[in-house]
């Protein structure tokens, strides 16, 4: 994400590309369904399926009023960034066409929870956001120390709960359970879509050899010396990072290099540089 600080307008494309996915998960999905997963946009459902309010211009509404609140309790560099954000979404919720794509509630639920996160993510991943409900939590977590995480649930689940009005019951899980989805696919994207495996390697006479064998099938390793808590001997031990696809056949490998080599295993999200001279 560097070249997005260096080139902002190619910054701002990227923020309007995020918000047209929530946009799209919204016309397509939720509103469709009649299913509100909390935020500016469940409660833009809940007016519409109550009084036929026009849910851009509920959205619209939330969002000036939420600017306001940032303006008065937050530092100009955030309610920046969420003014952008705040006003361009409900315009893209007018414009982009709201139909029904999948005919069964459930499906359209998972599918528009999963593509809800992948906008909101991006968001996150270049420090930007669609304002809304997320800036009550920023005020609560400056002034109170109160987590954003849980007072963001709190809010999505008050929302959630207009559901029992408008469309029942069935409404209300299928909304508790798009935010679940929500937060899964968000978690996994935020953490990073390059997932690698990290093992640790030790074995007691032939580290030499597993260092040829690394260094023969071409993999950068580093050497830790560490020492045995119940012998208190000194021994070396290497740490090597994998591509997922790469651990099993890595594994064997060095299991037929010494059938006793002791190995530790790490899922990782991302590894970054690593090239040294």
């Amino acid at each position: 994400m560097k070249i997005l600080k260096n080139y902002q307008a190619l910054r701002y494309i990227v923020i309007v590309m995020a918000l047209e996915i929530v946009a799209i998960s919204i016309n397509f999905f939720y509103a469709p369904a009649k299913v509100a997963a909390g935020g500016a946009t469940g409660l833009a459902i809940l007016i519409n399926e109550l009084v036929g309010f026009d849910r851009a211009a509920t959205v619209l509404i939330v969002n000036l009023i939420m600017i306001v609140l940032a303006a008065v309790f937050l530092d100009r560099g955030t309610t920046a960034r969420i003014a952008f954000g705040s006003i361009v979404l409900p315009v893209l919720l007018k414009v982009t066409p709201s139909f029904q794509v999948l005919q069964d509630r459930t499906f359209a639920v998972l599918v528009g929870g999963s593509i809800f996160a992948v906008g909101v993510a991006l968001l996150y991943r270049i420090d930007a956001s669609s304002g809304g409900t997320a800036v009550p939590p920023m005020i609560f977590k400056k002034y109170f120390r109160i987590s954003p995480a849980l007072s963001l649930l709190a809010i999505d689940t008050v929302v959630s709960l207009g559901n029992l009005v408008t469309q029942g019951l069935e409404a209300l899980i299928l909304a508790l359970f798009s935010l679940v989805i929500t937060a899964v696919v968000m978690n996994y994207i935020e953490t990073g879509l390059d997932r690698r495996k990290m093992v640790y390697i030790t074995t007691n006479d032939r580290i030499d050899d597993l260092k040829k064998y690394l260094l023969d099938g071409d993999k950068g390793f580093t050497i830790m010396d560490v020492r045995g808590g119940y012998m208190g001997d000194g021994r070396e031990m290497l740490m090597v990072v994998l591509d997922n696809h790469e651990y099993n056949h890595f594994l064997r490998g060095i299991h037929q290099v010494d059938p006793e080599a002791f190995t530790i295993a790490y899922d990782i999200s991302e590894a970054h540089g690593g090239t040294f001279l």
